[in-house]
């Protein structure tokens, strides 16, 4: 098995909790980044709604991580097909051109 295939234990704390948690080892960089993005996450929800238990803090840092997530992928979209206009737009400029210079 290769190292970057091996999987190790790896230890991140969240909400002031200790999981351990396997992954490969060029992975560990985003995986702990990822673990301190969802403490802040959580530690936001948390000290917004003191009352909320660690299942409801949890479910609500996630969505809002999935809203987060979604937003992006919708505004990469826009951005693709306003990039894809912008090409076939110059495609067809340069299209013109060319039959003009031809003429």
């Amino acid at each position: 098995m290769s190292a970057a295939a091996r999987s190790e234990p790896i230890e991140v704390r969240i909400l002031d909790r200790e999981y351990l948690v396997a992954c490969p080892e060029d992975e560990r960089d985003d995986l702990i980044a990822a673990a301190r993005l969802l403490d802040k996450r959580m530690r936001e929800v948390r000290d917004s709604n003191r009352l909320a238990g660690i299942d409801r803090i949890a479910v609500l840092a996630a969505l809002n991580l999935a809203h987060d997530l979604h937003s992006l992928g919708e505004s990469r979209q826009r951005g693709q097909r306003e990039e894809r206009r912008t090409l076939e737009d110059l495609c067809e400029r340069l299209d013109r051109l060319l039959d003009q210079a031809e003429s």
